[in-house]
């Protein structure tokens, strides 16, 4: 093996190692924390960077070929969708009622919102035409 091979195989094992350390981290965080928001948090942020680091290693690993696109594709639809649904899993727990400690859930009024509003007027512009 020659100094560049050496390198190149040391550096995607840091990178490997580095994400399983993290994602480690954010499963004992799960495991420690006292509540579900500091356990959402705690393993959405060591989720995305660990997953972040061992595609970077495997990317690295494999060197410039088709595997090393479809890494980088799948890296950025876990990049997209870890973030999406921690804050759909989040935004459940809130609209639920599970607010966290210390702080009161906002009450939902019962007004339409502004949207409902403008698709309302548009049904009703477009029975007025309909009625001429």
């Amino acid at each position: 093996m020659t100094v560049f091979e050496i390198a190149v195989e040391a550096l995607s094992w840091i990178f490997i190692l580095s994400g399983c350390a993290f994602l480690l981290i954010g499963a004992m965080g799960t495991l420690r924390f006292p509540d579900f928001w500091t356990r959402l948090h705690a393993v959405s942020v060591s989720d995305s960077a660990g997953m972040i680091l061992l595609i970077t290693g495997m990317c690295i690993q494999s060197g410039f070929s088709l595997i090393t696109a479809k890494l980088i594709l799948i890296g950025i639809f876990l990049f997209i969708t870890g973030p999406t649904s921690t804050h759909a899993v989040a935004n459940a727990a809130l609209v639920s009622g599970f607010a966290p400690q210390g702080k009161e859930v906002p009450k939902l009024e019962n007004k339409p919102s502004k949207i409902a509003k403008v698709v309302k007027s548009k049904k009703t512009a477009s029975r007025k035409k309909a009625a001429r």
